[in-house]
């Protein structure tokens, strides 16, 4: 076992993020099941140092509400078809999860009983307590909001120690890289500042009500054993925490 899974990890109960095009890899549209398999995995090595762990998946390789609905689709519409799309995904991952001999459970914020069982809070942290990953999808069940919300009430509701939100960038950094190549990234950052700079790797409500809530986020680039990295606590990504200094390391 190499040292990594050795590793003690520095969180024990951990809400992971994952964006629908996390899933779909380099493909334009759907799911890319060596994607899949390799976040399984991470998750199966997390899952056996002994954290607790549950998965916000959402639904942007399959149907993103936001984008339709602002090509003329009705908005509560095309939303709820997104909250179908993060149900296929978390199947998905189950499917994953579950091949490499780790019980999962399906959550879903929409009652769908043939597929996935209603989110309730006490019934999710029965899952977490006899060791099964757990994974939510359908958001709060309502229009209106993006993932990154139901992700942060999960995270709260549950009460994980992290919210820990991959992405395809490696964190926050003080000017868009993709404009300035010399940006720096933030290694922490206090939320009120994230707020005032309107970051755009988390929503301003997911941002508030982790801020009021006191519960520390990390943004991180979801590359292979980043996941494992930064529940080990190696220090990858943005923190984004209460009181947290704003730090700014160079271009890496």
């Amino acid at each position: 076992m190499h040292d990594v899974e050795r590793a003690e990890p520095r969180y024990r109960r951990v809400l992971l993020k994952l964006s629908g095009e996390a899933l779909q890899g380099r493909q334009e549209y759907g799911i890319d099941p060596d994607v899949v398999a390799e976040i399984a995995r991470e998750i199966v090595t997390i899952h056996s140092w002994g954290v607790a762990i549950a998965v916000v998946v959402g639904g942007g390789n399959i149907f993103r509400g936001a984008a339709h609905a602002a090509r003329g689709m009705d908005r509560v519409t095309a939303d709820y078809m997104g909250m179908l799309a993060t149900v296929m995904n978390g199947l998905a991952l189950q499917d994953a999860v579950e091949k490499l001999g780790v019980q999962t459970r399906v959550l879903t914020g929409i009652e769908m009983d043939k597929v996935a069982e209603p989110f309730i809070r006490r019934r999710a942290e029965r899952h977490l307590e006899k060791g099964r990953v757990v994974i939510l999808v359908a958001g709060m069940g309502n229009p209106y909001f993006t993932t990154d919300t139901p992700a942060a009430l999960r995270a709260v509701e549950l009460r994980m120690d992290v919210l820990l939100k991959a992405t395809k960038v490696p964190g926050v950094f003080e000017h868009d890289p993709l404009i300035d190549p010399e940006a720096r990234r933030f290694e922490t950052l206090d939320y009120m500042d994230a707020l005032n700079m309107e970051v755009e790797v988390m929503d301003a409500t997911a941002l508030s009500l982790l801020k009021e809530n006191r519960l520390p986020l990390i943004v991180f680039n979801l590359a292979t054993g980043n996941i494992e990295r930064v529940v080990r606590g190696d220090k990858i990504g943005t923190l984004i925490a209460p009181n947290a200094r704003a730090v700014l390391v160079g271009v890496e």
